[in-house]
């Protein structure tokens, strides 16, 4: 093979390279969203039922366009910082603290980055996670 069969040899074989790893890169299916779900009791409970059926209303479909990541503490409140610590990890879009204001105390200094869904926090002023409930996404930190 001559110098110039070489040279065009590696061209068409760089090219189908790039055109190969494009079309992989093409095919990749899109990220699923993950909900990390943290409650101090069952993950079985009619609130979780409830969540599910929201989002089933929303077009949500647990497996197929969302994944939900329960972790629960058995009522075990010393757990609830390690479990949020789990969930940071495991890179979640959202995490729901569900339960009242100790999960989300154990949440909150988890993440900057992560939104926090509260349910049943009580005064989530009073408790110090959000500055005011006019501006609840503007958490506060540390």
């Amino acid at each position: 093979m001559t110098q110039v069969g070489k040279s065009t040899a590696l061209s068409v074989f760089v090219v189908l390279l790039f055109a190969v790893t494009f079309h992989a890169e093409a095919q990749q299916p899109a990220k699923v969203p993950t909900i990390g779900f943290m409650r101090g009791g069952s993950p079985t409970a009619p609130e979780v039922d409830a969540f599910r059926q929201g989002l089933r209303e929303l077009g949500y479909v647990e497996g197929k366009n969302i994944i939900i990541d329960f972790r629960n503490t058995e009522g075990k409140t010393d757990r609830f910082a390690s479990v949020a610590a789990e969930l940071v990890r495991l890179k979640v879009d959202i995490i729901v603290a569900a339960g009242g204001s100790a999960v989300v105390l154990a949440a909150k200094p988890a993440t900057d980055t992560i939104p926090i869904v509260m349910t049943n926090p009580g005064d989530p002023v009073a408790i110090g996670v959000v500055a005011s409930l006019a501006r609840p996404g503007e958490m506060l930190r540390g």
